[in-house]
């Protein structure tokens, strides 16, 4: 019940905010962040911006590499000769993400989707878990 009487909203500590083309992503195994696309809008905008739902998950189309991958699990990242300055093994990141976004606003659809905010996360195949690090609103 709580969670139905937030109001939303961009960049607030205590609220949750609707994700946009351009956010911000991480990963647990990722040594960079990389952006969400969307290649084509669902036709809902803010600020100018096209809106996300759950469905905005597949690699390549929606989530790029987060530059080299550390898992372990990662069989690239296992047969690679690739080790940083501590000796840690690392391979180019090819997210495998299978599965929508978890934690979308059940209540507020785009495109007939669950809309995707900040609080929402996916994982990888690899064991990376993969966070919302900027609702992307007031990004360039």
């Amino acid at each position: 019940m709580a969670e139905e009487q937030l109001i939303l909203q961009a960049n607030s500590a205590d609220k949750k905010g609707y994700v946009v083309a351009g956010a911000i992503l991480k990963c647990s195994f990722g040594t960079q962040p990389t952006r969400l696309k969307r290649p084509f809008s669902h036709g809902v905008y803010i600020k100018d911006k096209a809106q996300m739902n759950v469905s905005d998950y597949l690699p390549g189309d929606n989530i790029s590499g987060f530059g080299r991958c550390f898992s372990l699990t990662n069989p690239a990242v296992l047969n690679s000769n690739m080790v940083d300055i501590y000796g840690v093994k690392k391979a180019p990141c090819i997210p495998m993400i299978t599965k929508p976004w978890i934690g979308g606003k059940k209540d507020v659809l785009v495109e007939g989707q669950a809309s995707l905010t900040d609080q929402c996360s996916n994982s990888c195949l690899y064991c990376g878990f993969i966070s919302i690090e900027n609702d992307g609103q007031n990004l360039d």
